[in-house]
């Protein structure tokens, strides 16, 4: 539509004089409803893949705000809020909505920059290690029985086969297989156990964790793969982010009074 001079300067006056009606999305029975309520929603939704900014979305949300505050008035008349399980919902409700804001706040304030990111992720790969081992193992109850695996595998009895008979449940029925995996993956003791091991050897003792009595096979090592830092760069920040947040936690709470 084209507005000739004389309709655009009544549109502009129109909007001029009624600033507020502007800014409300709808006035139910007096109760104004800010259209910025709108605005916040439809942001959410969007943000959350649920939607596009469109007519027909905001009018759905007008409608349900609306068709909201109507039974909201009727649940404050029929005294709903005045109920104590009610109370106690809105003041846990309020409590979150607060704390949440402080901890959002707090975020943004104390950011975590590429330095702490990058000394992570250089931690982290010297934990993990730079190599991968491909194991298998045999989980018995006793030192006698580990033992007595041992014997019957270098007497020439097949690993794969004696694994069957592996506590291990999970992996007994396809040969005690672990998969590739980093030391850092496994209990230090077990960990031990197979890393001075050579191709296709098997431990010459049993290896013993709180789960019980290992026979450990390696079958294979390879160079550790490990993903590039702009990879993995937004889970190392939320992570580290995550820490700050709950060393804040721990230090408020230290600082409290509790009786």
């Amino acid at each position: 539509m084209t507005f000739k001079p004389a309709r655009l300067l009544l549109a502009l006056i129109a909007v001029a004089a009624a600033p507020a009606f502007a800014q409300n999305l709808a006035v139910v029975n007096g109760k104004a409803i800010p259209s910025s309520r709108v605005d916040e929603a439809v942001k959410q939704l969007v943000a959350a893949g649920q939607g596009q900014d469109s007519v027909q979305l905001r009018m759905a949300i007008k409608e349900e705000m609306i068709a909201r505050e109507v039974l909201m008035q009727e649940a404050v008349k029929q005294g709903y809020d005045k109920k104590p399980d009610v109370k106690q919902a809105l003041d846990n409700a309020r409590q979150a909505i607060v704390v949440n804001q402080l901890a959002r706040d707090f975020i943004a304030k104390n950011p975590v920059t590429d330095a702490e990111i990058k000394a992570e992720y250089d931690k982290f790969k010297a934990q993990t290690g730079d190599k991968e081992y491909h194991v298998r193992h045999i989980l018995l109850d006793s030192e006698a029985d580990a033992k007595a695996v041992i014997a019957k595998i270098k007497g020439g009895a097949k690993f794969e086969e004696l694994a069957k008979q592996s506590k291990d449940t999970g992996t007994a029925a396809n040969g005690g297989d672990l998969d590739w995996a980093t030391p850092s993956s496994f209990p230090p003791e077990f960990a031990a156990g197979f890393t001075g091991l050579q191709k296709g050897a098997v431990t010459d003792n049993p290896v013993k964790t709180s789960n019980g009595f290992h026979v450990i096979k390696l079958d294979d090592t390879r160079p550790a793969k490990f993903p590039a830092l702009e990879e993995v760069k937004p889970q190392i920040a939320d992570a580290l982010a995550q820490k700050k947040l709950a060393d804040y936690r721990e230090q408020m709470v230290k600082k409290a009074k509790v009786q």
